[in-house]
């Protein structure tokens, strides 16, 4: 009774400092809204903690991975606000991603075998990091499809480079990154032959492979250096998630795997089903790689290349002392190192419990050379019972863990459960326990996987709305819930549904530590973070004709384009240079042409190109596509094609 007085008093001096009426007054309303709306207590208290008012700034931002959009959300908390969806494997229109010739040039560095990819299924977003906590100044995100790994700089929120992965046909133990962001992790999901020649899958053991691949960042170009990064070779065991180590793991990775079996189906010719297959054995592999050991290896050129990609082969891993496995729980998903690098809490969704390891004690039995065997690749295997802190019964369908700022308490998903756990992973016990809706996957706590988790937050990522929100058809958004875990107990705050793809993982960083621009240099390519050498500036416009090409150097500002008439002949190459002149803050300009599919976002002083063959006679009107002043519907001309 006491506690539903004190939220009342809460409630009752929110609503009056927010509006400024008399407390009389306030009350009144206050419970004629409850009463409208059928609204707690426990409801207003929830509202409270996630209310912003305008113009105040939320303290944390979520990059969350937008799934089969190829994209990534970008929120607020505790808001719930979404701010933007970062264009990264797919085009998008109204960034002009994938329209102007220079984003095009970054889609491409994502071909498939020579193909132009336009999705992706983006999962595992990672933030740099400096002396293992977030640094805020790059981010990374996997597309599990098709072995991709994109750089996004938080300088602007601009994907800067897509590489595709050599010797990998899928990903999911990606994107993770070492404690200084020297290397940024890939590990593959379904083992597949890493040439790209025909086998037949009665060579899966012999010829198909798993790897994990050590992507060289450079810091200072913000860029991916494929030559300087290299991979290793692992059994064709389904490798899933992966984690770099830190404090006393650090120089060591560890990737968790669901197919020990190494089944290969056939349902079609009456074979069981993966899913059964796949889950014969008791036990699963934790992989433990001395990365710092392959990366002297790689030094010494011991290594072979495979499509032009250096790859560490599972005999010299072996021969090395360079790769180690222990038994895990049954089809395992998160494999998360504790803040101390000393614990590696691993979560088997066909079991009920978390398993902790001790980095100290896997150290030791390797120091021993303490082992219970080795699999048929030569892989050392380490005992789980010597190597366990403990188990802890936490649920049905354990998925992933995030850490909070208070010693040894982590969170934990329930996926068949849907619910969310929270438990000390150093004492061993169940603290708390809430529902969710519905079918939790990932979940994120702010810097939950760094050095210094910060706590206060989490979100559970659902995969299931079902009745949570209005029909909209029979595709529904999915969920992810805001939940305060600043006391004793969770409690639920906030609903948000996701309209854009399959949300798989996602994280939550400081908002203090981005310092994003809000202009360019006048004339600035963003995507190779110089200037243009087509920046045009106010009256240096003009068409430029040679032959059948046609290069136009235009400008815009409120509220014009200059050129305002562009005339070319049917069967000439067109290349059209637009830079925005402007130096407010916010003003940006659009370009759109009818029929040609260009669209250009023009923030202030970004030159944006695009080049098409003008094929169809007639006049095409362009125009700015970005609702800049009073005069916007005047901002357009023509492209007039002569036959």
């Amino acid at each position: 009774m006491k506690k539903t007085r004190v939220i009342w008093k809460l409630l009752l001096m929110m609503v009056v400092l927010l509006f400024g009426v008399s407390t009389v007054f306030a009350q009144s309303e206050l419970r004629k809204v409850m009463k409208e709306r059928g609204l707690t207590e426990k409801d207003l208290l929830a509202a409270a903690k996630t209310y912003t008012p305008t113009g105040k700034h939320d303290p944390y931002i979520v990059f969350s991975s937008g799934g089969q959009s190829g994209q990534i959300l970008v929120y607020g908390v505790p808001s719930m606000r979404i701010y933007k969806v970062l264009a990264v494997f797919t085009p998008e229109p109204w960034q002009g991603y994938g329209y102007d010739d220079e984003s095009k040039k970054v889609l491409e560095g994502g071909k498939v075998r020579g193909r132009y990819i336009t999705w992706g299924d983006s999962h595992h977003p990672a933030l740099s990091e400096t002396n293992g906590d977030y640094d805020g100044q790059y981010l990374f995100i996997n597309d599990k499809a098709h072995a991709r790994v994109a750089v996004i700089d938080l300088k602007d929120f601009v994907t800067k480079q897509i590489v595709k992965n050599p010797i990998m046909k899928s990903d999911h133990g990606g994107c993770f990154v070492t404690p200084n962001t020297k290397y940024v992790l890939e590990t593959t999901q379904y083992a597949a032959p890493f040439d790209n020649k025909y086998h037949s899958i009665k060579e899966y053991n012999k010829v198909f492979r798993g790897a994990m691949t050590f992507w060289r960042f450079d810091r200072k170009k913000g860029r991916i250096i494929p030559e300087k990064s290299f991979s290793v070779e692992l059994p064709p065991y389904m490798q899933d998630l992966a984690d770099a180590g830190k404090g006393i793991s650090d120089g060591w990775a560890f990737t968790n795997s669901w197919n020990s079996e190494r089944y290969t189906g056939g349902i079609e010719e009456g074979n069981p089903p993966f899913e059964a297959g796949c889950s014969a054995n008791d036990t699963d592999y934790l992989h433990v790689i001395n990365w710092k050991g392959v990366e002297k290896e790689v030094e010494a050129g011991h290594y072979k290349l495979i499509n032009g990609h250096k790859v560490v082969t599972l005999k010299t891993l072996v021969k090395k002392g360079l790769i180690y496995l222990i038994p895990e729980p049954k089809s395992p998903h998160g494999v998360d190192v504790s803040p101390s690098g000393r614990y590696i809490i691993v979560s088997g969704k066909l079991d009920t419990h978390a398993s902790v390891y001790d980095f100290k004690k896997i150290l030791n039995l390797i120091k021993k050379k303490d082992f219970i065997g080795k699999d048929p690749y030569g892989i050392p295997i380490l005992s789980m019972r010597k190597s366990l802190h403990g188990q802890v019964e936490l649920g049905l369908g354990p998925l992933h863990t995030q850490f909070d700022s208070k010693d040894g308490i982590v969170y934990t998903s329930l996926y068949v459960d849907s619910a969310v756990v929270k438990w000390d992973y150093k004492r061993l016990k169940v603290l708390d326990k809430i529902q969710v809706h519905y079918n939790i996957g990932h979940l994120v706590t702010p810097h939950g996987d760094t050095v210094h988790p910060r706590g206060h937050y989490l979100i559970a990522l659902n995969k299931l709305a079902v009745d949570r929100f209005n029909n909209i058809g029979p595709l529904h958004p999915q969920n992810h819930q805001l939940i305060d875990i600043s006391g004793k107990k969770m409690q639920m705050l906030y609903d948000l549904p996701i309209p854009i793809g399959e949300p798989h993982y996602a994280v939550m960083i400081d908002a203090k530590l981005l310092k994003p621009e809000v202009r360019y240099k006048l004339g600035w390519n963003p995507y190779e973070d110089s200037r243009s050498p087509y920046r045009t500036l106010p009256g240096r416009e003009r068409i430029v004709r040679k032959g059948n090409r046609v290069e136009v150097f235009a400008t815009a500002i409120r509220s014009h384009i200059n050129p305002e008439r562009i005339v070319v002949k049917k069967g000439d190459i067109v290349t059209i240079h637009v830079t925005n002149l402007e130096r407010a803050e916010d003003e940006t300009h659009g370009f759109g042409i009818y029929g040609y599919n260009v669209q250009f976002s023009l923030e202030p002083g970004k030159t944006s190109s695009a080049t098409f063959v003008a094929d169809k006679e007639g006049v095409f009107p362009y125009y700015c596509t970005e609702f800049c002043s009073a005069l916007h519907l005047e901002m357009f001309g023509y492209l007039i094609v002569k036959p």
